[in-house]
């Protein structure tokens, strides 16, 4: 229930009011949703808001955080009203034209950093579905004499993984659009070979188009549909990632993929990458202990 409003909004208060607020509508963490919202709103961090709890807001702080906690009750997430979001420990920008990059997707990188230990100093990375450039931008930085090109079908995500590649200095990171592998340049527009690549790793869509409908508002009304919808089984986009990925890997090569966390969902795409020619495949698992990531790596005759 709504609580009678104070005669002065001190910011315990408010986030009082504001945690009350969006427990009654459903929403998860309400607590910490407050505080974060109000920290952003005073540019301050959680701890300031305890040791100040007593101060009065001034009017414009209480505009801008009154304007936060609508957005919020609407459903839009956290990261697209702070603006960014972390990801391996570096500030990432995101909106509404790409993914919110999850804790989870940190598990990608490290099985791709892992796989490839041999080449650490020369890497030449491929990253699909790019979005945010959280991946690519990631791999560049942690192995910055590698060289990473990310692809994507959004003009939009592209820019805005550029954006981030420019803020988080990146610059041995380039951006191509365009869908999967056809983003690169075409063997017949080039003098040299097509480009070879020691590792690809993906976050493709993989919630079956069906279930869409079902997920929390915070991700179905808001994070982009192209980057969620996977097709009928989750895997439309997933099975042309490992069809085609021998192609641009040099033998001995590693292909990442993050999937959907079903124990069905990881041994049917472990059979897709052995039926590409594809050794020593393994599972990772996230955080939660959840079956997360496949990969493997390219034998040395491909199919």
């Amino acid at each position: 229930m709504t609580q009678p409003a104070p005669q002065t909004w001190t910011i315990e208060a408010v986030v009082k009011w504001a945690t009350d607020d969006f427990r009654a509508r459903g929403i998860d963490n309400p607590r910490l949703d407050a505080e974060i919202l109000l920290s952003h709103a005073l540019g301050t961090n959680r701890m300031q808001l305890i040791l100040d709890g007593k101060r009065p807001l001034a009017p414009d702080e209480l505009a801008r955080f009154r304007e936060l906690v609508k957005r919020r009750r609407a459903r839009e997430p956290v990261a697209y009203l702070l603006g960014q979001r972390e990801f391996y420990g570096r500030p990432f920008r995101v909106d509404s034209r790409v993914l919110i990059p999850r804790p989870d997707t940190e598990t990608l990188v490290d099985v791709a950093l892992l796989r490839t230990r041999a080449c650490s100093m020369s890497m030449r990375a491929l990253d699909l579905c790019t979005g945010s450039g959280c991946v690519a931008i990631t791999l560049a930085r942690e192995r910055p004499t590698s060289h990473v090109v990310g692809t994507d079908k959004s003009e939009g995500a592209l820019a805005l993984a550029r954006e981030n590649a420019l803020r988080l200095g990146a610059y041995n990171v380039s951006f191509r659009q365009g869908d999967l592998y056809d983003a690169l340049p075409a063997a017949q527009e080039q003098a040299k070979a097509p480009p070879r690549f020691d590792l690809v790793t993906a976050n493709p869509p993989y919630i079956p188009s069906g279930e869409i409908a079902t997920l929390m508002p915070d991700v179905r009304e808001f994070e982009p549909r192209l980057a969620l919808d996977g097709g009928d089984d989750g895997l439309a986009v997933a099975r042309r990632v490992v069809a085609d990925a021998p192609r641009v890997l040099v033998p001995g090569g590693v292909l990442a993929m993050e999937i959907e966390a079903e124990p069905s969902i990881a041994a049917a795409v472990r059979d897709l990458f052995a039926r590409a020619g594809f050794v020593d495949v393994e599972i990772a698992r996230d955080y939660g202990r959840r079956e997360r990531v496949v990969s493997g790596v390219l034998r040395s005759v491909a199919r």
